[in-house]
């Protein structure tokens, strides 16, 4: 009879962890597919790039918070865009903080 593995105990809480965080942007996006990036991190919690999807998911949360049109927003996550590297290795990319400390230097956040 096959069984299905159970979680670890200590993966408890990072699940629960994870639940919540996608209840939580479900909220804010409904109905859109959350990124698997937004809800999961590397080793140190430091990611310093996320998935184009994952830029694409918040543009509408940044662009109200910025006071930015959606659309200039699109084009700054596009300037900060990195392709596969060799044109072959790994996944797009977005330089996450770049792309944030050009949105500081044009588009600060209001305080």
């Amino acid at each position: 009879m096959a069984t299905t593995p159970s979680p670890p105990v200590a993966a408890l809480p990072t699940l629960g962890r994870v639940k919540g965080d996608i209840e939580k942007l479900h909220a804010e996006n409904p109905g859109s597919p959350v990124p698997v990036d937004l809800v999961t991190t590397s080793g140190s919690g430091l990611d310093p790039d996320i998935s184009p999807a994952a830029a694409e998911f918040q543009i509408v949360r940044v662009a109200r918070a910025r006071h930015v049109s959606e659309a200039e927003l699109r084009s700054l996550v596009a300037k900060h865009t990195l392709g596969r590297q060799l044109g072959v290795l790994g996944e797009p990319r977005v330089n996450v903080l770049e792309l944030n400390l050009d949105l500081d230097a044009q588009h600060p956040l209001s305080k």
